[in-house]
């Protein structure tokens, strides 16, 4: 073979090599693209390209001159029919010099805030980072961010949540930091900084909390004006929940420990350090009476969704206090005047603190939904902001005791629920009804008193309901499962993060609010749609309209199960322990509530067109001593028990009285309830059992069963009624003497300690907002 023959012969079987399969070392399709000369070239070239584009865009943003929202505006407030509410004053700022803030007070902003502000380079590119990709992610809030920086935004920029902004932020910090000192720096940012209170800078803050200048501040006192800025609203002593008093007190205390690992506090001298509790707050002028609630409402839910689009809760106080906002509230003017003149008749013209100190520890909150809508109509924060900062329609604190046991009811008609014999549960099942009738079907005993210790034996649903027997809603909660009745609670509207599934839960021993309540009942009455109360109808500033929510959402429970829970709910005004309410030609529904040692007292109802809960809770005004000498904190939680003169304070009394004032004034022509009803869960009322108390042991070793499996027994005694109501404003008469208390009833929850097999409630933080306190029975439905 000669050599072309040859060199022929070796490019054949390259080529056959080629279309088979690849030789050694050979890539072929993206692999051929995929290099890593070709992959790290492409990364220096991002990082090439990034740096250049940095380095424009530092040559192009200059610091710009300070922001027209560091010059604070008015804010205006309008009822729903566009009438002036109230109006802010100017803004609450007096610029100091630095020299004028004592160096360990400026210490502590540094210390709490940014510890390596005075080495470093103005900005935090890791935090930065962070927040530019939670912004083009959609998390929301930002990541950390130096002295500096929150001082660019505070005073350069604005609290918008973009990317842009963002970026204009890293430039203007690093060209402040590297042209304005330090002191300038901080400075700034205590003078601009937002504390609450309506101060702006250090020595609006300093007057407002402690009453002196910014000068006379003490070490302390400067660590709980550094520890405010993260949420100001929050944290403020006079209004602030357990919850927000123990964070504050650990970034105090931090602050504190910050300093002496800096050297810039003795550890002698920071063990001397007590916690500074700031003076009461004065309110802004124009803010009296009911104003300063409605206006607190207000910023607050605006605040709320700021925090939803990103912000921080202390940039979302600061956005909204910066003013120029117009805010058109849901409140109906002529409602909240009716809600007010309720209060004042049938309750606070009662009291008399002078004469009988315990008036002085009564607090009233309510507030009022439409259904429909879910406007707050009216709202009933305390009897004056001036006097009582905390706003009793909002807070969180107190029990609402039995007003929680429909909701286990409409968890167990959701789920179709059956007793522990595998009856299911409607408004005709059969209950034990004896008084500390240990639960079964729990690892965990359980067994509650009934109001008065009043064993009932048998009794309906609807019975337990009408008189609140707290024996059969343990149980019920057992049979349904108690994991299903927290959901079906968060479901309707309540806050019931962190809480346990426990049977003491269904004496109604978490916390609530009024307005929370409100929100729930309103959901049943408006057929199982989720209804969340809103106060704001519109915020605007400028160009800028803010994207409210929907208050009125898609269906969480079905309407069979809403609106079989309203057709029991009715039977507690026609024959429970709500009669105070009753009204011949108006359909109401509605439950009553009284909590652990008469704390608190409920009454929350709702017509088909106006849901409102009232209550009335228990507070110390101020620190004093008990009768063994102990010290009793203010805001304390205490007893309503002989206010106005009489005993008892519950449920079907002052509140049910307020709530049928305000209602039946409010509401306009009668209406009647559309309910859509399963056969099986309509109540039959000639079946009822007896309801004559009895106190010896229950005879039926059975958990309860079906009415329909027994004769039902005839009744030998029933309780008078009361004279039905007509149907105007005027509140109804009720049969007691005294007309401060209601008439004590056989029936409901129990004021006494529950038997030892109880399980309290947990005592763990149980949302953002203060728990209630721990409380193992409910006193009165």
């Amino acid at each position: 073979m000669g050599r072309a023959e040859e060199r022929r012969a070796r490019q054949r079987a390259g080529r056959r090599t080629r279309r088979g399969r690849p030789a050694r070392g050979g890539r072929t399709g993206i692999r051929r693209f995929l290099t890593w000369r070709k992959l790290l070239g492409t990364f220096f070239g991002f990082i090439l390209l990034g740096m250049a584009a940095f380095v424009v865009l530092y040559l192009v943003v200059d610091v710009p001159e300070g922001n027209a929202q560091a010059k604070k505006q008015s804010n205006v407030y309008k009822y729903r029919d566009g009438t002036i509410l109230a109006r802010t004053g100017e803004v609450n700022r007096e610029i100091v010099d630095l020299e004028q803030v004592p160096q360990d007070v400026q210490r502590t902003f540094v210390a709490i805030e940014n510890k390596s502000f005075y080495n470093d380079k103005g900005v935090d590119l890791k935090g930065t980072a962070r927040g530019v990709l939670n912004t083009l992610s959609g998390k929301g809030k930002q990541g950390g961010s130096t002295i500096t920086q929150q001082y660019v935004k505070n005073y350069y920029l604005t609290q918008e949540q973009t990317v842009t902004r963002k970026l204009n932020e890293l430039v203007i910090s690093l060209k402040v930091d590297r042209e304005r000192s330090k002191e300038y720096i901080l400075a700034g940012y205590i003078n601009t900084s937002y504390y609450g209170r309506g101060a702006h800078g250090i020595q609006a803050a300093a007057q407002a909390y402690y009453r002196v200048d910014a000068k006379d501040l003490t070490v302390a006192q400067g660590a709980y004006l550094a520890s405010l800025l993260q949420a100001p609203s929050s944290y403020d002593w006079a209004t602030a929940s357990k919850r927000g008093k123990g964070l504050v007190s650990f970034r105090w205390n931090k602050t504190l420990d910050n300093m002496v690992e800096k050297g810039w506090l003795d550890a002698a001298e920071r063990e001397k350090q007590k916690f500074p509790v700031p003076e009461e707050p004065r309110p802004a002028p124009g803010q009296s009476g009911q104003t300063g609630y409605l206006v607190q409402a207000a910023d607050a839910e605006l605040e709320k969704r700021f925090v939803a689009e990103g912000l921080t809760q202390s940039q979302a106080e600061s956005q909204v206090q910066a003013g120029g906002w117009t805010f058109t509230l849901n409140i109906d003017k002529k409602k909240q005047e009716l809600l007010e003149k309720a209060v004042k008749t049938q309750l606070t013209s009662k009291l008399d603190p002078k004469k009988r100190p315990v008036d002085g520890d009564v607090q009233a909150g309510a507030a009022s939904v439409d259904p429909k809508s879910g406007a707050v109509v009216a709202m009933y924060g305390g009897v004056d902001y001036f006097k009582h900062f905390t706003n009793n329609a909002t807070r969180r604190d107190y029990q609402p005791a039995s007003t929680f046991k429909p909701l286990i009811y409409a968890a167990a008609l959701e789920k179709d629920a059956e007793t522990q014999d595998g009856d299911p549960i409607t408004a005709n099942t059969v209950y034990d009804g004896d008084s500390k009738r240990p639960v079964v079907g729990s690892d965990i005993g359980f067994a509650p008193p009934n109001e008065d210790d009043v064993d009932y034996g048998d009794v309906t649903v609807q019975k337990a309901m009408n008189k609140s027997v707290n024996s059969v809603f343990a149980q019920m909660g057992v049979d349904v499962g108690m994991p299903e009745v927290m959901r079906m609670a968060g479901v309707l509207g309540m806050d019931v993060k962190g809480l346990e599934a426990v049977p003491a839960q269904t004496l109604g021993t978490m916390g609530a609010s009024p307005l929370e309540m409100a929100g729930v009942y309103a959901t049943l009455d408006n057929h199982g749609k989720k209804v969340t109360p809103a106060v704001l109808r519109s915020a605007t500033h400028k160009d800028r309209t803010v994207d409210l929510p929907d208050p009125v959402g898609g269906q969480v429970v079905k309407r069979t199960t809403a609106d079989a829970v309203t057709s029991v709910l009715t039977g507690v005004v026609d024959d429970g322990t709500g009669s105070a309410v009753r009204d011949p030609d108006q359909d109401v529904a509605g439950k009553t509530g009284t909590s652990d040692e008469n704390r608190s007292a409920w009454f929350t109802g709702y017509t088909p067109d106006l849901v409102t809960s009232v209550g009335l809770f228990g507070e110390v005004p101020k620190d004093r001593e008990d009768k063994n000498g102990d010290k009793v904190a203010r805001g304390s939680q205490t007893s309503l028990k002989g206010a106005t003169g009489g005993g008892r304070i519950s449920g079907g009394g002052f509140p049910a009285r307020i709530w049928a004032d305000y209602t039946f004034g409010a509401i306009g022509k009668p209406s009647e309830f559309d309910l859509d009803i399963e056969q099986e869960q309509a109540f039959s009322p000639p079946a009822e059992p007896s309801e004559t108390p009895s106190s010896q042991p229950p005879t039926t070793p059975a958990p309860s069963r079906t009415q329909e499996e027994e004769e039902p027994e005839t009744e030998t005694s029933q309780e008078p009624e009361e004279p039905a109501r007509s149907s105007s404003s005027a509140p109804p008469t009720s049969p007691s003497t005294d007309p401060g208390t209601e008439p004590e009833e056989p029936g409901g929850e129990s004021p006494g300690p529950p038997s030892t097999t109880t399980s309290p409630p947990p005592t763990t933080s149980q949302s953002p907002e203060e728990p209630a306190e721990p409380g193992t029975a409910a006193d009165e439905g």
